[in-house]
C-alpha cells in the first residue's frame, strides 16, 4: 500500500486494486493533486461533516470512482448522480479491491445542504485489507472501549486524530493507540483550525509499541 498525505484526514490510496481517497476534504497546499491523471476508482467517506466528504462529489463524477460510505450518505449521493456502494457498522465485504470492514465512530454525521442539515447516518472508520497490508483509518471519533476489538485485525497502519475537542486529543489517542496495537500509527486531524490545535510530537513521544510516523502535507508513505 501506498498513501499521500492531503491534508486534515485526507489521504490518497494506492494498491494494485485500486486507487482511492478517503475524506476527500483536500489541503490548499496540494492543489497539484491531478485526480484525472490519478484515476480515482473509490472514495471512503467516513461521515457526512464538510471537512470530510469535501469534494467527493466533484470528484466521483469526474472521475466515475465508486464511494464507499453509510447507507444515508450512499442515498444522498446517488441523488446527486454518484456511484455507490453503501454499508454499514459491523459491515465487512470482500470486492474486486480487497476486503472492507466499517468500524463504528463515536462523531456526528449531518450533511449540510442549502435547505439545512441532512442525517447523515452513522458516522464511522474504515478496515481496509489489499495487498496482504491492513489499514485502519478511524474517521472522527472519541476514544471508545470498542477500538479493543480491534487488537485482533492486526493492523498494519492506523490513521487516528488527535487534535481534541470534537475527536480523541492526544491523551486519548495514546490510549487508542494502546487498545488498537497496530504496527505504525500516523496522527491525523490536527492544526487544521486553531480550535484542534495539537502536537503530533508530544503523541509521538507518549506512544509505546507502536512506530509513529508524522507527515507533512504532500508526503507520501509506503508500508
Amino acid at each position: 500500500m501506498k498513501l499521500q498525505y492531503l491534508g486534515h484526514s485526507a489521504f490518497y490510496l494506492e494498491t494494485s486494486t485500486m486507487k482511492a481517497l478517503i475524506d476527500p476534504f483536500i489541503s490548499e497546499e496540494v492543489k497539484s493533486f491531478d485526480f484525472q491523471d490519478k484515476e480515482i476508482t473509490h472514495i471512503f467517506v467516513t461521515h457526512g461533516h464538510g471537512d470530510h466528504m469535501g469534494s467527493t462529489i466533484t470528484i466521483a463524477k469526474k472521475s466515475g470512482a465508486t464511494v464507499i460510505a453509510n447507507y444515508e450518505i450512499c442515498m444522498y449521493l446517488q441523488n446527486q448522480g454518484v456511484n455507490i456502494h453503501p454499508m454499514h457498522i459491523g459491515g465487512r465485504v470482500t470486492l474486486d479491491i480487497g476486503t472492507i470492514k466499517m468500524t463504528p465512530a463515536l462523531h456526528g454525521s449531518g450533511i449540510e445542504t442549502e435547505e439545512g442539515i441532512l442525517y447523515g447516518g452513522n458516522p464511522c472508520g474504515f478496515v481496509i485489507e489489499a495487498d496482504g497490508k491492513k489499514l485502519y483509518h478511524a474517521g472522527d471519533t472519541g476514544l471508545t472501549m470498542d477500538m479493543q476489538l480491534l487488537a485482533s485485525e492486526k493492523i498494519d497502519l492506523a490513521l487516528v486524530p488527535i487534535g481534541g475537542n470534537f475527536t480523541m486529543d492526544v491523551v486519548d489517542a495514546v490510549k487508542a493507540v494502546e487498545f488498537i496495537r497496530p504496527k505504525t500509527v500516523i496522527p491525523i486531524h490536527y492544526n487544521t483550525f486553531p480550535v484542534i490545535s495539537a502536537s503530533a510530537e508530544t503523541f509521538k513521544s507518549k506512544v509505546l509499541g507502536a512506530d509513529v510516523v508524522i507527515m507533512k502535507v504532500g508526503e507520501s508513505y509506503s508500508f
